[in-house]
């Protein structure tokens, strides 16, 4: 071991603790744990779970070099405490200690601020509970594996007791902590991880601790040792200030955590893109919940950028905050100051003409008119689509999914975010339980905190009465449910057996349907009269399909396979209509209501839009607006098409 690791070893032993009951010292220890801010301990779910989930308020007591205070839980990731086996996704903690965190003298480990699970050596820390006495120890161990989303895979050459579980685990090359220990395996030596990225699914309690984490460690706190985290990541000498240095990171990131909150994960995303001049990093994006977790972007594998590419993105920061109102004169004068230092000064115009690209300017104070906001074409935005695919020969009706991301820029094919792994598909009820976790992931990822990403879900026509608007991750709701997802985000659906490249007459319709600025609405199918595929072909452009009756039965599935092969794009229909021939006084209600909603459109990509506000009153208890209720909408671009069909069928499992 050298003298470097030697004496991050020592301060990685001083933040380490163990918790146990709040009543005597002979009482076994709980688990172990460390402080990552002052007053804060990360320790895993499992290991306070079978204290505190009776009594979550319930005190306890929290030990280590130089700490002995009481706590309180004050979060943890688990959805459903009274499962047998916790989630590797699930198993974190964190407490905080009893009093006011200005009163609390103790280390805290420096936690990684790139989001990658860690391979290679590592150093365990824990508490072991060897009689006569619980005792600290360290040992080395070695990642050869990766799990699930946040899943450490421990070498087996080593054998954890259980006090370990909720440990640190030390990256010695970069002096950071990069997971906590969950679990030994069974029948096994080894064991598996957590690594640290998951911290982030806290939220906003992620957000205030890592601002506590960042403004403790930005003071430069000296251990009783003389050390401090940053001065043993420093490495060799600074070369004239084209290096980005770990004392750059450490201003850099306090100066960061006291700026207002980023909005949205879009905005820093944005942002850090920008500031690497739009080269992607590796692998998926993040999640991103602060400005810290965009900086966490700006390396290539473990090493930093150049420097001038963290000032830029520092400069676009300051440009976001300062154009909103708020005071960043302090991150304004170290960019400057930083930069000074820079010998290269024919590339300073690279930091200093940085501007906010127009995605994240501010905008106009919304005025008492509602501002409609238009579906986004080709290159104009981001959506989200989840692909509905039934399964064959399954009685009854199962579905296999898919959740497809498309950035908006016009440059890339849509990415396949996350497909269905299971064997038999999904039942309709099951649909919303299966999809929860990833797409509320995305979705929280990808909304702008004033433009939530539109939702296309595509479906065979004759599922079309699937209620998707009124889906809310706990379960179905009517719309005057607040929590469904119809009235926060435009929800469309769209034809699965579009798949592919549009035919002619669907693309000639839309383009000639985009160039209206009026439109009415075209009731299918009408009384009296026989339907055909000429009526459907030839009807004029500004005619919108509303049809009073579901479109997946009766004579709506006939007009909706009509209005389907022959271009239709856009259609409204009533999901929970009758399937009957003969219309009631309500059908009429809907069509004039219907009409006077298209009335309203200046262009075809306000429909949406339209249709989320009608929805979004419903959900405040309009009366007037309840004819809107059980209405759907089809919004079928041709010009952005789903993804081809895989070439194998989906057949019902044996």
């Amino acid at each position: 071991m050298t003298e470097r690791t030697e004496r991050l070893h020592a301060l990685a032993k001083a933040a380490t603790v163990h918790l146990l009951s709040a009543d005597g010292d002979d009482k076994p220890l709980w688990g172990s744990g460390f402080l990552v801010a002052p007053g804060w301990v990360l320790t895993a779910a499992h290991v306070v779970r079978p204290h505190l989930a009776a009594r979550r308020d319930l005190t306890f007591r929290v030990c280590g070099e130089g700490v002995d205070a009481e706590a309180r839980l004050e979060a943890w990731l688990l959805t459903h405490p009274e499962r047998p086996v916790v989630p590797l996704e699930e198993d974190l903690a964190l407490v905080r200690l009893a009093g006011d965190a200005d009163e609390h003298q103790h280390e805290c480990v420096w936690l990684a601020d790139r989001d990658v699970r860690h391979s290679g050596a590592v150093k365990v820390y824990g508490y072991y509970p060897e009689p006569p006495h619980t005792h600290a120890r360290a040992v080395d161990a070695e990642i050869n594996g990766h799990e699930d989303g946040y899943g450490l895979i421990i070498k087996p050459d080593i054998d954890f007791p259980a006090g370990v579980s909720g440990g640190p685990l030390l990256d010695p090359d970069t002096g950071a902590v990069v997971g906590l220990v969950k679990s030994r395996r069974r029948q096994q030596d080894g064991g598996k991880a957590v690594a640290i990225s998951a911290l982030r699914r806290f939220g906003q309690t992620y957000r205030t601790v890592m601002a506590a984490h960042d403004r403790w460690h930005g003071t430069e706190p000296l251990s009783e040792s003389g050390d401090n985290w940053i001065d043993l990541q420093s490495g060799p000498a600074a070369d004239g200030g084209e290096r980005w240095t770990p004392d750059d990171r450490r201003t850099a990131l306090r100066l960061l955590a006291a700026l207002p909150a980023p909005p949205d994960a879009p905005t820093v995303e944005v942002l850090a893109s920008r500031a690497r001049s739009g080269r992607r990093w590796p692998g998926r994006t993040p999640e991103l919940q602060t400005w810290r977790d965009g900086y966490g972007l700006l390396y290539e594998g473990p090493h930093p950028l150049d420097s001038l590419t963290f000032l830029r993105y520092l400069k676009f920061v300051e440009e976001y905050i300062r154009c909103r109102g708020g005071d960043c004169s302090q991150l304004a004068d170290w960019i400057d100051r930083r930069l000074r230092r820079d010998p290269r000064r024919d590339m300073h115009d690279f930091v200093r003409d940085a501007r906010l690209p127009e995605a994240v300017r501010p905008t106009a104070a919304d005025g008492p008119e509602r501002i409609v906001i238009p579906y986004p074409g080709p290159g104009e935005g981001p959506t989200v689509a989840v692909l509905l695919d039934p399964v064959i020969g399954s009685q009854p009706t199962r579905f296999f999914w898919q959740i497809w991301f498309d950035d908006g820029d016009g440059s890339d094919e849509p990415e396949l975010w996350q497909t269905d792994d299971s064997v038999h598909g999904y039942l309709p009820g099951e649909l919303v339980q299966a999809l929860r976790g990833p797409l509320s992931e995305l979705l929280r990822a990808k909304d702008r905190a004033d433009l939530p990403v539109p939702l296309e879900v595509a479906l065979p026509a004759e599922y079309f009465d699937t209620a998707v608007h009124r889906w809310r991750f706990d379960d179905i709701a009517q719309l005057d449910d607040a929590a469904h997802l119809g009235a926060r985000r435009r929800v469309v659906l769209r034809s699965l057996a579009r798949r592919g490249e549009p035919d002619k007459l669907w693309a000639e319709r839309w383009q000639a349907m985009t160039a209206q600025q009026h439109f009415t609405g075209w009731r299918t199918p009408q009384r009296g009269v026989a339907s055909s595929a000429g009526s459907y072909r030839d009807a004029a452009f500004d005619h919108i399909p509303v049809m009073c009756r579901p479109a997946g039965r009766g004579p709506g599935r006939t007009a909706m396979k009509l209005a389907l092969e022959n271009g239709h794009g856009v259609a409204l229909w009533h999901i929970d209509g009758h399937a009957t021939r003969t219309c009631a006084e309500a059908c009429d209600t809907l069509h004039a209501k219907a009409e006077e909603l298209l009335g309203t459109l200046g262009s075809l990509a306000e429909l949406p839009d339209r249709l989320r506000h009608l929805r979004q009153d419903i959900s405040e208890h309009c009366a007037d607006r309840a004819w809107a209720e059980p209405l759907a909408l089809l919004y079928d671009d041709p010009r952005r098409p789903l993804p081809a069909e895989e070439t194998e069928t989906l057949d019902a499992p044996l």
